[in-house]
C-alpha cells in the first residue's frame, strides 16, 4: 500500500468517527456573549422619555395606557399616516400632558430618533419594520420594546441579541400574555415548585382571523395576511412560548435545543380570496397566493430533556385559545378550553382541584406583583388587565434599575420559532437546531424574579370616567 493511500483512508477513518451535523439557517459560533443582558440592571432612570412608532390598534391602546403611569413622558409620536399622529397628539393634549412631537411618513421615525431625545423606544408596527427599528434604536441611547415578534430570521434575531450587548440597551418584547393572571399564578407556583420538575407543557395561538386578516381597514394595505404568504410555520408561536418558557427557566437554567413541525395544507384563506375577488377587484392579488396552512404543530425539545408543543391557528372557526399548559412530576395546570390546577398530592393527580382549594392556592401564590397592581390594571384595561401589568412592571423596572422579566435572549428565542418552524415544514418536517442565544450563560442566568425588588414605587395616574366623572382608579 503506498503512503498517499494510507494517509488517505487515515483521514477517511477520522472523518467517519466524527458525528457532523450541519447547523440550521443563521447559525453562529458559541462565543461568549459580548455582555450578558440576562439579569441586567440599567442606570435608574428618574422620568422615562417614550416614544411610540406605529399608532394603529396596539399603539393606540399603548398610548392611553401610558398616560396613566406616573413617571412617564411621551415626548413624540410617529405613523405612517400624518391624520393619526395628530389625533394622538390631540389625545395626549386632551389628558392634561405637553404636546408630543409629531412625525409621519415612511421615514419618520428616523428623523424621530435623531431631533428627539429617547429613554425608551415602543414600536408597534407591522412585523417586518421590527427589527430594523429596534436596532437603530437602541444605536440611539434608547431602550426598546416592541410588540411580537422581535425578528422574522434568525439571522435578524442574532443582530438584535448583538446590538443589544454592545448598547447595553435592554430590548424587550412586549408579550403580554406573560402577564395574564392564571398565567402569573402558574409562574409563581413552578418557582415554588409546586408542580415539581415540569416535564412537558404546551402552548397555543388559535383565534378565528379570517375575516380580518382580509379586512381592507384593520391591517393597513393588508400586511398581516402577506405574512401568512410569506411564511409557511408557525407564524405567531409568541403567545405560547412566552408564559410557559418562563416556568420552565428556558434561558435561565434550560435552553431549547431543536425543533420539528407539522402543518395542515390551507382549507380557507385561498378560497376566501377567489369568493372576494369575485365580488372586489381590490382582492385580485391574493388570487392563486399559496396561502400557509390551517394549523401548524411545533415540537420543541430542551437541553434537559424536557419538550414544548406550541400550536397556531388563525383561520378555523374555532373557539379562542392559548393553551397554557404545564404538566410537572408533581402536578398539572392548563387554561383554554378549561382552567384548572390537579396536584398529585390530590387523588394522585387524577382530578382537578375543587374551586375552594385553587382560591386557596390563589391565596398564597399570587406574585407579589399581581397583588399590588393587578386590580387597578383591570381598571385602566389592556386584555383584561394584563397589557396594563405589563407596561408598568417595565416602566418601575426602568425608573428603578431593576433586571426586565422579558430580556432580548427571550425575544430571540421566542421570535426563532418563525423561521425555524417554516424551515422545518420545508423540509418535510425536518428536525432543525435551536440557536442558543445566550451563548451558553443559560447555565447561569438566574430565573425571573416575581418580587418587586425594590421597586414598586410608581404610582398610577387616576381613570376619570368621563359620564360620572368620578375616578375609577
Amino acid at each position: 500500500m503506498s503512503s498517499d493511500r494510507r494517509d488517505f483512508i487515515k483521514k477517511v477513518s477520522l472523518l467517519s468517527s466524527v458525528a457532523i451535523t450541519l447547523p440550521s439557517i443563521g447559525m453562529e459560533a458559541q462565543a461568549a456573549p459580548r455582555f450578558n443582558m440576562s439579569g441586567y440592571r440599567a442606570p435608574k432612570l428618574d422620568k422615562v422619555r417614550i416614544a411610540f412608532v406605529g399608532l394603529g390598534n396596539r399603539g393606540t391602546g399603548a398610548v392611553d395606557r401610558y398616560t396613566y403611569i406616573e413617571g412617564v413622558e411621551i415626548v413624540a409620536l410617529c405613523d405612517r399616516h400624518e391624520d393619526r399622529v395628530t389625533k394622538h397628539q390631540n389625545f395626549v393634549t386632551d389628558k392634561g400632558f405637553t404636546k408630543p412631537k409629531g412625525f409621519s411618513g415612511d421615514n419618520g421615525w428616523q428623523a424621530m430618533l435623531k431631533e428627539v431625545e429617547i429613554d425608551l423606544l415602543y414600536i408597534c408596527t407591522p412585523w417586518d419594520l421590527h427589527t430594523v427599528m429596534a436596532i437603530q434604536g437602541m444605536k440611539a441611547g434608547a431602550h426598546v420594546a416592541c410588540e411580537v415578534p422581535i425578528a422574522l430570521s434568525v439571522k435578524d434575531c442574532w443582530e438584535v441579541v448583538k446590538v443589544s450587548e454592545s448598547t447595553k440597551k435592554h430590548c424587550m418584547m412586549l408579550e403580554n400574555c406573560c402577564y395574564d393572571f392564571f398565567e402569573m399564578l402558574t409562574l409563581k407556583m413552578s418557582r415554588e415548585g409546586l408542580f415539581g420538575d415540569i416535564i412537558h407543557a404546551e402552548g397555543a395561538y388559535i383565534h378565528d382571523l379570517l375575516d380580518l386578516n382580509f379586512s381592507k381597514t384593520y391591517y393597513d394595505d393588508f400586511w398581516r395576511l402577506k405574512e401568512n404568504i410569506r411564511f409557511n410555520g408557525n407564524l405567531y408561536p409568541t403567545h405560547g412560548i412566552g408564559p410557559v418558557a418562563q416556568c420552565m427557566n428556558i434561558n435561565r437554567g434550560d435552553v431549547m435545543t431543536s425543533l420539528v413541525a407539522m402543518q395542515t395544507d390551507d382549507f380557507h384563506m385561498a378560497d376566501t380570496a377567489r369568493e372576494l375577488a369575485a365580488k372586489d377587484a381590490t382582492f385580485q392579488q391574493f388570487v392563486g397566493k399559496k396561502f400557509r396552512g390551517n394549523m401548524n404543530t411545533t415540537l420543541i425539545r430542551t437541553e434537559k430533556g424536557k419538550t414544548i408543543m406550541i400550536q397556531h391557528d388563525v383561520t378555523s372557526p374555532r373557539p379562542y385559545s392559548r393553551i397554557h399548559l404545564l404538566s410537572g412530576t408533581k402536578g398539572f395546570a392548563e387554561k383554554y378550553p378549561t382552567q384548572g390546577i390537579s396536584l398529585k398530592s390530590h387523588k394522585n393527580g387524577h382530578s382537578f382541584l375543587p374551586e375552594d382549594k385553587v382560591e386557596e392556592l390563589r391565596e398564597k401564590y399570587t406574585p407579589e406583583l399581581v397583588k399590588f397592581i393587578g386590580e387597578q390594571a383591570k381598571k385602566v384595561g389592556g386584555h383584561g388587565g394584563m397589557d396594563f401589568m405589563m407596561d408598568w412592571r417595565l416602566i418601575d423596572c426602568l425608573r428603578n434599575g431593576l433586571p426586565l422579566d422579558q430580556d432580548v435572549y427571550d425575544a430571540a428565542a421566542w421570535s426563532a420559532i418563525v423561521p425555524l418552524s417554516a424551515e422545518s415544514v420545508g423540509q418535510n418536517c425536518k428536525t432543525v437546531t435551536f440557536p442558543d442565544f445566550t451563548k451558553g450563560a443559560w447555565r447561569s442566568n438566574t430565573p425571573v424574579d416575581l418580587t418587586l425588588n425594590g421597586g414598586g414605587n410608581t404610582k398610577i395616574r387616576p381613570k376619570v370616567d368621563k359620564d360620572a366623572k368620578q375616578l375609577s382608579v
